[in-house]
């Protein structure tokens, strides 16, 4: 799954270039799922959402990031007003905003993106170091999906684990390229290790030409580790 920056949902009112700014401005009322809350005007409606108790499923969602690329396209829900349903990421929340977080339409949009997501993931919950606390098993759970792909084709990974680094392992087949790992990296470790390389299906995390973590400029701090959803990194036992 891509992390494709915008978000083209063809609602004349969507914003996704504002900072989450919640906690800055004065409370406003929402209705979330017939439920009213008060929150800081211009929180993101996700996070607006996930701190008053209502899951909405997410990967690649981070609250401090001021441009979010709503990559993993699992956040969808319906806002009132709005022509089609967009992700709750990328949207500021307003006085009197009413939405759904669940419907057939929402249901359905997730579910092939969760699908979409397992037919490119290494599948082997029972042995995977993040079983028990890994994001797909909580999406899961949560929306009474099944973890395999049914409807689609299951694409061949080939790629080998990075067992250079002294404290953690990457396993690549296991990355859902949320870009977690990327953003702490650059943006809390401050170091510029890894990022996002090639296109399409090729799409991956790496270090820099490539090479492996333990040849590159990685401190091994291990805060990509932290903020991982799934298990693709993980620290050694």
């Amino acid at each position: 799954m891509s992390n494709n920056n915008g978000n083209n949902n063809g609602n004349k009112d969507s914003n996704n270039t504002g900072s989450n700014i919640g906690g800055k401005g004065k409370m406003v009322t929402i209705t979330i799922d017939d439920k009213k809350y008060e929150v800081p005007e211009g929180t993101r409606l996700l996070w607006a959402a996930l701190e008053n108790g209502v899951y909405i499923p997410h990967l690649c969602g981070i609250e401090e990031e001021e441009k979010p690329s709503a990559g993993c396209r699992l956040c969808f829900v319906e806002i009132e007003g709005f022509l089609n349903p967009t992700t709750s990421c990328t949207q500021p929340v307003k006085e009197g905003m009413i939405v759904r977080t669940r419907s057939k339409r929402i249901d359905r949009m997730v579910k092939n993106a969760f699908e979409l997501l397992l037919s490119n993931h290494r599948l082997n919950c029972g042995k995977c170091a993040a079983n028990g606390s890994c994001e797909l098993q909580k999406i899961a759970k949560e929306r009474g999906l099944k973890l395999r792909v049914s409807r689609m084709r299951k694409l061949d990974i080939e790629a080998p684990v990075d067992d250079s680094p002294e404290n953690f392992s990457y396993d690549p087949a296991k990355c859902v390229l949320c870009g977690r790992c990327v953003w702490v990296d650059h943006n809390v470790a401050k170091v510029g290790a890894i990022g996002l390389v090639r296109r399409g299906m090729g799409r991956k995390v790496a270090a820099f030409g490539e090479t492996t973590l333990a040849e590159s400029n990685c401190t091994q701090c291990g805060e990509c580790v932290q903020a991982c959803p799934v298990g693709a990194l993980a620290m050694k036992k």
